[in-house]
């Protein structure tokens, strides 16, 4: 069985399995597999747990798998067997788990109201190391923040110079460089944010057009030092509609297109990205991706480069394999994980010398989402609008960019002073642009005061946190870092709706 191995409960006495989002089983221990047996070879849930008559069960496990559950298993005899597994989530860059361990085959004892219930061994260590990881999440969360706040500056500003300077003015190359330092940097600190989410702060997954995301992964390469490599942009005008969670699908793309740059060692050969639909009507694979009958929309990118030796080309998914120096061997890995945990697959074939393709195949539906693209002419205006951050520099940005193109813009830098300025200017302001993190009161509380008072007033979210589940869908939201056009694709958006659908 060519499981992912179970670390260090390897080897523990009680059955251990791991299951992903998808129901499937990536991960047992020598003990599950004598427990089990072949039952685990189909490598789903559904062989030793009947999900059909405990579906709500699973969903509340996966919302909340913290503690002790009871269980009717069916071991390698098909007999039902009642067992006590304590239940944690697993997180990893672009991949969730459930991670089972079976600790008793009695029932679950009620806590003592005078002693309490002795934890099974492992238990108070395990609580110890969960301590010292909210710690340190929370203060990834923090740098996080304070990293997008300084880059929305960078990328503000480097955009809005480079949308006032001549194409052949001698400072351009270098205000581009800025610009792309600024978006790389961005992508980090994006990494640093989905690490330190945690179960309740889930980041959604959208139904979208995958061509913007991969128009705007490949601008990220197009720098003059690669002014060599030739881009081939084959998309699909009417793409079907998949859902992906934005921020981890660009640095899977991205670190596809990384391996092809690398590939063509940064200068000479041709790239191509292609994006099809994909009608299956019966089960298919494509050497490591599994495909179900259905509907998918199907990402490939292409390049004449180096290729990967044949002995290697099994292996390149595997965590730390790496035939290069001075990598982690983490990038496939990475990719393969984020792919997976959108219930879809991705293959790589390859020779030596003649190159590599990646496929990347997503879930989708015959649902068109167009390219949304405003025409520059179209983001200008002359509406009222109140841009509300406690960062001060950015604030700034806001009111000279938009100040630039016809806006009417005040600030203020906390829930208080924004509730003055709409009382001084009677309601008479048609967009509320506000920071969603701030001191006293918070962007969620002062746009609850703002909806109860100007009902008419139009809203969007600045936010340099992590989108989530719970976000509201009525509320339009901005992410940190924004450029100069993002900003002002933004505000028209919300202003004229129903204009930037027919600009569509």
């Amino acid at each position: 069985m060519n499981f992912r191995q179970v670390s260090e409960l390897e080897h523990a006495a009680w059955p251990v399995f791991r299951v992903d989002k998808c129901r499937r089983i990536c991960g047992v221990n020598k003990a599950a597999y004598e427990w089990f047996g072949e039952r685990l070879e189909t490598l789903q849930l559904s062989a030793i747990w009947t999900i059909a008559q405990n579906e709500l069960e699973w969903q509340q496990m996966w919302q909340n798998p913290g503690g002790a559950r009871r269980l009717k298993l069916h071991d390698k005899n098909n007999n039902e067997v009642e067992v006590t597994a304590l239940i944690c989530r697993v997180q990893e860059p672009g991949h969730e788990e459930l991670v089972f361990q079976v600790v008793a085959d009695a029932p679950v004892p009620a806590p003592s109201p005078v002693a309490p219930a002795v934890a099974p061994q492992g238990v108070e260590l395990n609580l110890a190391h969960k301590q010292k990881l909210d710690c340190a999440l929370h203060l990834t969360r923090t740098v996080a923040l304070d990293f997008n706040n300084a880059l929305t500056t960078i990328l503000g500003h480097s955009s809005f110079m480079l949308g006032q300077v001549e194409p052949n003015h001698p400072f351009r190359v270098s205000i581009a460089e800025i610009e792309k330092a600024g978006e790389k940097a961005a992508e980090i600190a994006n990494q640093l944010a989905l690490f330190s989410l945690d179960d309740k702060n889930k980041r959604s997954q959208v139904a979208g057009n995958l061509n913007v995301l991969l128009r705007r992964s490949v601008t990220l390469f197009q720098t003059p030092e690669r002014e060599g490599i030739i881009w081939s942009l084959q998309f699909e005008n009417k793409l079907y509609s998949a859902s992906f969670d934005e921020a981890k699908m660009q640095q899977a793309f991205v670190k596809i297109l990384e391996n092809a740059v690398e590939a063509l060692d940064n200068h000479g050969g041709q790239i191509c990205v292609e994006t099809r639909n994909l009608e299956l009507s019966e089960a298919t694979q494509d050497r490591t991706a599994p495909l179900a009958a259905g509907t998918y929309v199907c990402v490939e990118i292409k390049d004449d480069g180096r290729g990967i030796e044949t002995d290697a080309l099994p292996r390149v998914f595997e965590p730390f394999f790496t035939t290069k120096y001075g990598h982690r061997g983490l990038g496939l890995a990475w990719v393969y994980g984020i792919v997976t945990n959108h219930c879809g697959g991705v293959a790589i074939s390859s020779s030596p010398k003649q190159g590599a393709s990646v496929r990347i195949y997503l879930p989708a539906t015959r649902k068109i989402v167009e390219e949304k693209v405003l025409p520059e002419q179209s983001l200008k205006g002359t509406e009222t609008i109140l841009v509300v951050d406690d960062e001060e520099m950015v604030a700034r940005l806001a009111l000279m960019v938009l100040s630039s193109v016809g806006y009417k813009v005040m600030t203020a830098h906390n829930g208080e002073q924004a509730l003055e300025v709409f009382a001084r200017s009677n309601g008479k302001i048609d967009l509320l642009i506000t920071d969603m993190v701030m001191p006293h009161m918070n962007g969620r509380e002062l746009i609850e005061k703002v909806r109860a008072l100007f009902p008419n007033t139009r809203i969007i979210c600045s936010t340099a946190c992590v989108r989530s589940v719970q976000a509201e869908n009525d509320l339009n939201y901005l992410q940190k870092p924004f450029t100069s056009q993002g900003l002002l694709q933004k505000v028209r958006q919300a202003l004229s709706p129903a204009e930037a659908a027919e600009a569509a």
